[in-house]
């Protein structure tokens, strides 16, 4: 019982030295070396004030995609959509069954299929969380300059 204590008492002690030698070797400043990135000149161990939403554009039609199998870009806000293992809002418009009501566009069959290429009756859990691949469309100016051309057949 005694070499237990014994035991304990010295890791304990080991414990509050490596404590109390982190605390003096405390990093004080990370520089960025004067690098100005998309977060500005803001020191690297600085916490800047996040930018302002960008402005999402009113519904619209869709968009034009610019290169072959690019996901739709979403042409609505989304902001406050429900999109969990309990519930998609992106369903209660664009699933099969509503889509035709609600006049918006039916998700692509692909999303029916399991990864072995089985037709399923619903959406398949690999494709069910549409905010991975689909991004709404913002009004905002590129953050870096951009010399893209969209694909030939797309024009």
């Amino acid at each position: 019982m005694r070499k237990l204590l014994a035991v304990l008492l010295a890791a304990g002690t080991l414990f509050s030295v490596s404590a109390q030698s982190t605390e003096t070797t405390k990093i004080e400043n990370v520089n960025n070396g004067g690098v100005a990135s998309l977060r500005g000149i803001t020191e690297l161990d600085t916490t800047r004030k996040a930018d302002e939403l960008k402005r999402v554009i009113k519904d619209r039609s869709p968009i034009d995609r610019d290169y072959v199998y690019q996901p739709p870009l979403i042409p609505h806000q989304t902001r406050h959509y429900e999109v969990s293992l309990n519930a998609n809002k992106c369903l209660s418009c664009h699933s099969w069954k509503y889509a035709g009501e609600m006049g918006a566009t039916k998700i692509s069959v692909t999303h029916y299929q399991s990864r072995e290429g089985e037709v399923l009756s619903d959406v398949s859990p690999r494709r069910y969380f549409c905010l991975q691949c689909h991004v709404t469309q913002a009004d905002a100016s590129p953050l870096i300059e951009n010399d893209f051309k969209r694909v030939d057949s797309l024009r």
